[in-house]
């Protein structure tokens, strides 16, 4: 039996939800490392819809699970049903959903709060010493949830490359440690049992991104 594999969403869309081609990367790679992905999100609204032609928020409403559910193509499950004890890990992608939806974090930053149902979730994966990976923004979410763990977000000097680099000196705010990597590369912390990449906090290719997802995947299906 391959591993069973928790996959959060925030939503559907770089702005507003989950970034796609993030998700998308994920469920690619667990299928070909032979693990079976389980598709979870709240069941709650949306922060905002934002128009991802004009970049611009729009007076639609819209609920996390509905939006969620057009990425799992329909697979999904509400994510208060989600039972830790029948899964091996957790993965979170990013994409703003999970500043917005799964957190505060876009409107707080490091004096952010995260969905109640989120954090649930997170400190019952990290109880099991089950690994958890994240990648782009959602690391955010494991500092501001467990002070002294080790993430990356990639850079923390802000150029063209690297246009969020500022978001590693919040987390290092929070009491986390930031460590730098390239857009291939994960960070591992064996205490936590964390798994991070940068994915599109980075300007890269994306073939760049698809493979530090990919290191990341296969890495939390190995410690799993």
């Amino acid at each position: 039996m391959g591993k069973r594999v928790a996959v959060v969403l925030a939503g559907c869309g770089v702005y507003d939800g989950s970034e796609i081609h993030e998700a998308s990367a994920v469920l690619v790679h667990l299928s070909r490392e032979g693990a079976q992905a389980e598709v979870f999100a709240p069941n709650i609204s949306q922060m905002h819809v934002v128009d991802h032609v004009k970049g611009q928020p729009t007076p639609e409403q819209r609920n996390v699970l509905v939006e969620s559910a057009r990425i799992a193509r329909g697979n999904i499950k509400d994510l208060a049903q989600l039972d830790v004890k029948g899964l091996d890990a957790l993965i979170i992608p990013g994409g703003f959903g999970v500043a917005k939806n799964l957190s505060t974090w876009a409107t707080q930053g490091k004096n952010c709060s995260v969905c109640r149902e989120v954090e649930d979730v997170l400190r019952a994966f990290h109880a099991a010493q089950k690994p958890i990976g994240l990648c782009c923004i959602s690391p955010v979410l494991a500092a501001k949830l467990f002070p002294g763990c080790e993430v990356t977000v990639g850079h923390d000097t802000e150029c063209e490359k690297w246009p969020y680099a500022k978001t590693a000196e919040s987390l290092r705010e929070l009491g986390c440690k930031h460590v730098n990597s390239h857009v291939t590369e994960i960070h591992v912390d064996p205490r936590h049992r964390l798994v991070t990449t940068s994915a599109f906090m980075c300007n890269a290719p994306l073939h760049e991104i698809h493979d530090g997802i990919g290191n990341m995947v296969r890495e939390v299906v190995r410690l799993a």
